[in-house]
């Protein structure tokens, strides 16, 4: 079975607590909505997540400062936007398992995957005029906006035979790692912490999330859809690319680390640093 459809989430042993509050927290913002008929199709496109982008926007801000609803009201965001490009990630890539179980649109149908999206940038919105913070709404935004510019350049370069490391790194950049920057970023504007935290917990989202992507890349280089894929069949040595990869890799995973350098000594560093770990191959150092 595909990797990305095991369902046990490898971050409960270690994060659980944090998982607990999250989910607590989403609940809670959907009960918003109780009656809306969106509900019940958003509960099942949530079920399995691993929440790794709200657990570092909940980390950072403990690293920082403090922590309070408002910390996991933006979590919320972060995860439904994660959440809300899934769906459509799912329809263009036409994908036929998601987490052991149909994706969105083969249960719900293509309109509904697509207004549901749609519903889900609501939810972001409504929670960023509670938090009632400019910077977050235009961080949120922009993340939105990048995301979308990721999917759309991805979907040129599949057709495109030049397609470069640097075409591959921007397109990860932008799909993938805007969501656990901002998600870093919003913690720390949210916990209190300094311009200088900010940006080094900024930076440590960025690395952390180009991580994660190569990491998944490695995992699952035999699917046809991946943008890793059409590198490999345009080298005349597959494990050319494969070296270059595992390179890139471990070197996102110590820009991270180097990141939280600036950030005080306590255990929600500590845990930061510990999501590292599982951008990491098996048996890498």
């Amino acid at each position: 079975m595909d990797r990305k459809n095991i369902e046990v989430n490898p971050l409960l042993g270690t994060y659980g607590k944090y998982i607990k509050k999250i989910n607590d927290a989403l609940e809670a913002e959907l009960g918003l909505y109780s009656e809306s008929e969106f509900i019940k199709p958003l509960k099942y496109s949530l079920e399995g997540g691993k929440r790794i982008r709200p657990i570092i926007l909940v980390l950072a801000a403990e690293s920082v400062g403090k922590v309070d609803d408002n910390t996991y009201s933006a979590a919320c965001a972060v995860e439904f936007l994660h959440t809300e490009s899934v769906i459509h990630d799912d329809i263009i890539d036409d994908e036929t398992l998601r987490r052991q179980k149909d994706p969105f649109h083969i249960k719900y149908g293509y309109n509904a995957a697509i207004l549901t999206g749609d519903f889900v940038l609501g939810l972001i919105l409504n929670i960023s005029s509670r938090l009632d913070n400019p910077r977050i709404t235009k961080d949120l935004s922009t993340t939105a906006m990048l995301m979308s510019e990721g999917e759309m350049i991805e979907g040129m370069l599949e057709s495109s035979e030049d397609v470069t490391f640097d075409d591959y790194l921007k397109v990860i950049g932008y799909k993938t790692s805007t969501a656990f920057e901002v998600a870093a970023r919003l913690g720390a504007i949210l916990g209190g912490g300094t311009e200088e935290q900010i940006e080094v917990l900024t930076e440590y989202g960025k690395n952390i999330g180009i991580a994660y992507q190569i990491k998944d890349d490695l995992l699952d280089w035999k699917n046809e859809d991946k943008l890793f894929n059409l590198l490999i069949k345009k080298s005349n040595d597959p494990r050319v690319v494969f070296d270059k990869m595992e390179e890139m890799l471990k070197e996102y995973s110590e820009k991270a680390k180097v990141s939280l350098r600036k950030i005080q000594d306590n255990d929600a560093k500590l845990n930061l640093e510990q999501l590292i770990k599982f951008t990491m191959l098996r048996g890498s150092a």
